[in-house]
Order: structure tokens, then sequence, then C-alpha cells
């Protein structure tokens, strides 16, 4: 089997395990991963090092090997990053293709309230919630062998779309945890009352705009409501969405682009992790991602152009360092921590998905 997931928390490997027991799977994972969780843990249960968006011929390679030479599954979290507001994130446009090479039955593991219970923006104090899995079958072995890609694709993008925001809702599953809103202003990072960006703040159970004072307060269904404004949204994934939305205009428009000084760390090795290696300019705007500087001592130039990569990965404090963008190459994995620019990292992540739909896949249509 090939089994795909969406990625939300460190609980979903777990939860797959037991869905599959006494079987056993190996694992597509990022290589980062290997030295912040143990290289021998991560070979001992199969992981396959795979490089964020970075199309890699060897790691598919080896994907297919598990599958055909060795028969074991394999599993995956092809939106390569964890989600950021509990809705389904884009997927590759190969997704389809891999499958017909595989020529294995496709499976779709979909978790509810894992990401409720540790989002990546705020893992800690955990919101104990109820969590359930659901494990399924998309394409059989015949189905795979017959249909075309393009048909196993839209069947999986159409498996993972989900909404943990209503899904809590929906099943009336409340939390106790006092501390709720804690982080929730790294996602919601604009004020829909005065259009202020990056002056949103959030703890205990409140949401608030430090430029007009708007305040929201958070209930144990993860509802928002507005304490001093009718402006906003009860749901955390709609607020998300729009701001989305704001940041397509923002693009279509041509006047998006965003600069920063950045310190440079280097995943140097599975052995050494991340190593802090210099310091540079960065820039994301319709050429991609840009980065000048000096590391190691030389002039520094790494170019991510933007038809190579049609998202990105963004950490929020990653491992206590600050706020990173993930970008790489065929040889190197590269985490860029933005020096001066405030909560920047969900409006990164949205430009780079609306800049490649603008400019490269829009724009290649014409």
């Amino acid at each position: 089997y090939l089994i795909l997931s969406p990625h939300q928390s460190f609980i979903d490997f777990p939860m797959l395990l037991t869905a599959i027991y006494p079987r056993m799977t190996n694992w597509v994972i990022a290589i980062d991963e290997f030295r912040h969780g143990g290289e021998w843990v991560m070979r001992g249960i199969g992981g396959i090092p795979k490089r964020k968006f970075q199309h890699d011929i060897c790691t598919v390679k080896f994907m297919l090997e598990s599958i055909k030479k060795k028969k074991r599954m394999i599993t995956f979290y092809p939106e390569a990053r964890f989600e950021l507001a509990g809705v389904n994130e884009r997927l590759d446009k190969a997704l389809g293709k891999l499958c017909k090479q595989a020529k294995v039955p496709v499976c779709v593991f979909k978790a509810n309230g894992n990401f409720i219970d540790s989002p990546q923006w705020s893992k800690h104090p955990y919101r104990r919630v109820r969590k359930e899995g659901h494990l399924f079958m998309v394409a059989n072995q015949q189905e795979v062998e017959t249909l075309s890609a393009d048909v196993l694709q839209e069947r999986i993008e159409k498996a993972f779309v989900k909404d943990e925001y209503k899904w809590v809702v929906e099943n009336n599953v409340h939390t106790k945890c006092k501390q709720r809103a804690d982080g929730l202003y790294r996602i919601l990072y604009k004020c829909p009352h005065c259009g202020k960006e990056f002056e949103m703040e959030s703890a205990g159970i409140h949401l608030w705009c430090n430029a007009c004072g708007s305040k929201w307060e958070m209930d144990t269904l993860f509802r928002l409501h507005g304490l001093n404004t009718d402006k906003g949204f009860t749901i955390v994934s709609d607020w998300y969405r729009w701001e989305r939305e704001e940041v397509r205009k923002e693009v279509r428009s041509g006047n998006y682009k965003f600069t920063d000084q950045v310190r440079i760390e280097d995943f140097h090795s599975i052995k050494l992790g991340c190593i802090d290696v210099g310091n540079g300019t960065l820039v994301q705007d319709k050429n991609g991602f840009t980065v000048t500087g000096t590391v190691e001592g030389k002039p520094f130039v790494f170019e991510k152009p933007l038809s190579t990569m049609y998202s990105v990965h963004v950490e929020y404090n990653f491992l206590g360092r600050g706020d990173a963008i993930d970008l790489a190459n065929t040889d190197r994995t590269y985490f860029m921590y933005p020096l001066t620019a405030k909560n920047n990292m969900t409006k990164v992540h949205f430009a780079q998905e609306e800049l490649y739909d603008y400019y490269v896949v829009e724009k290649a249509d014409k």
C-alpha cells in the first residue's frame, strides 16, 4: 500500500501505527528530523530522508524499491509541512504519477483533533481534545492500473479536504484548556477591523489588535467572538482564508515583495545538525527567493526560482531559535531567520503559493 496523510502534529505517527497494526511501514521524513529525532530511531523505523520542496529522484527510487522489492508499505505526508490552520494545504501535482509508478493500492489516513490539540504555532500546552483517525482507500489495485494519473490526483486531493475548526463545532468537541488562544496571532496576523498587519497578539483565551484595540474571545469550541467589534470571523480557518485572499490581491497588483536581513543556518549533516554559517539579505518576489550575503567568510548567493517551488515550509520559533524559512537545493537545507520582520511567516507562506499561481501557472496557460 501507499499511504498518504495530512501532517498536523507528532501524534500523526502513533495514530497511523495504531491504524495499521500489526503491519509496519516505511516513512518519508524530512532530513532535518533525522538529527532532531535521533538518526538511529529514524533509520530503525524505516525512514527515508527527503529535503522539503526539492524534487529528488533518489527518494522516489528508494520508495519504489521498498514497495516492489521489500514489499513494504510507504507512508508520507505530501503537503510537506505541518498544516497551519487545520485546513488542507496544497499538494504536489505529481502524486497521481507516483501512484501509477508504485502500482499498489492508495490509502489516505486522515486524523481529526490532533491539530487542535497541538497546533504548529503553539504546541504546548495541549488542548486536550478528543482525537480520531480514519484510514480509507482512494484507489484499489485495479483502479491504480486502469485510471489515469489525473483521476488519481483528483481523488487524492478530494480526500485531503478538511477543516479542523469546523469539525470541533460540528462534533461538539469542547476543551477545558485556559490557554487555547495562545499563539493564535501567528496565523491570524491581520486585523479585519483596521486592516493592519503584524499588530495582532494573543494569550489565554483572547486575541487582540495592538493598532486599534479590537479584541476577540475564544470559546471552548474554539470559536471567536468580538468583545468590542463586530468585525472578524467566528471560525479561525475562515479568517485564515480571508488573509490568503488579501495576499492574492497584493500579488496580482504587482505590489508584493518581502525583504529582510537574515541569519543563515545550514543543516550541515545528520551528525552536526544545524550550524550558524553567516548572514545575508533575503528577497521574496515574483522571481522566487534570492539570498545574498556572506557564508563561512565567503560571498554567498542562493537562488530558488519561483517555478521550482509551489509552496514553502516555514517554522514558528524553530527549536527556540526564532521564526525560520526553510529553503533547500539538492545538496543543502538552509534555515533563514529574519532579523527584523515581525511575525511574517504565515504571509510568506501565502505569498509563495499565490506568486507561483499567478506568475508560473497562469502565465504558462496564457
